[in-house]
């Protein structure tokens, strides 16, 4: 791995610490990997062009190549590389996935109760998860949560393979819009989506779920 910082140590994982003062970046860090021939390869994160051009070289010699880049959803991330100066049959031959996470509040069991929600949260609910429900779990607060409601965090995800239709889109250049439109025709579950699957198994509810996973293109 390079890492900017490493937190946490594993064993039998050989982690390098970015230290551009010792000019240890994440391109020379991932150089120096591709020397030892590793089967994994984590990059923290693609940064500029240089590291994201040698990731792919990397991932195309036969390397499992995982990293990070900052997009708005996993659409995004396809255009982000070509930004990036990757050429696109590049990204359409390299890039064989791509996830995208937002974190929301868990509601807080000990004080959580049934209470009629807004009516925009109960018409996202509906289009969303095809059924009609007006009352979802809030918390009222207590001291379990500081008062607040909620009680830890939970991921809600969107899962973006790069399939053959895909990777023609991004040859030709198509929008992030363009390339989310056709993953959802494809049966991509959106973070929405996913956080309403949630909201139905009691664990958050729409207002969390529409305050961190609405993705507009």
């Amino acid at each position: 791995t390079i890492e900017d910082p490493a937190e946490y140590r594993f064993k039998d994982i050989n982690q390098i610490q970015v230290n551009p003062q010792a000019g240890i970046t994440f391109a020379s860090g991932l150089r120096s990997i591709l020397r030892l021939d590793p089967d994994v390869i984590l990059v923290g994160e693609i940064r500029d062009a240089e590291t994201a051009n040698i990731a792919v070289q990397a991932a195309l010699t036969g390397h499992l190549m995982l990293s990070s880049i900052h997009a708005n959803d996993v659409a995004s991330v396809l255009s982000r590389l070509l930004d990036l100066k990757v050429e696109p049959f590049l990204i359409a031959s390299s890039v064989i996935g791509v996830v995208a996470q937002r974190m929301v509040r868990r509601v807080c069991s000990d004080c959580s109760r049934l209470i009629e929600a807004p009516l925009v949260e109960q018409m996202a609910y509906e289009k969303e998860m095809g059924e009609k429900k007006t009352e979802f779990l809030y918390g009222t607060g207590c001291k379990s949560c500081a008062y607040t409601g909620y009680l830890g965090r939970t991921g809600v995800f969107e899962i973006l393979p790069v399939n053959d239709t895909i990777g023609v889109m991004v040859c030709d250049h198509a929008s992030s819009s363009a390339i989310r439109e056709q993953a959802l025709k494809d049966g991509m579950i959106s973070m929405v989506n996913d956080g309403m699957r949630k909201v139905k198994e009691g664990i958050t509810n729409p207002a969390e779920v529409l305050r961190n996973a609405y993705v507009t293109t």
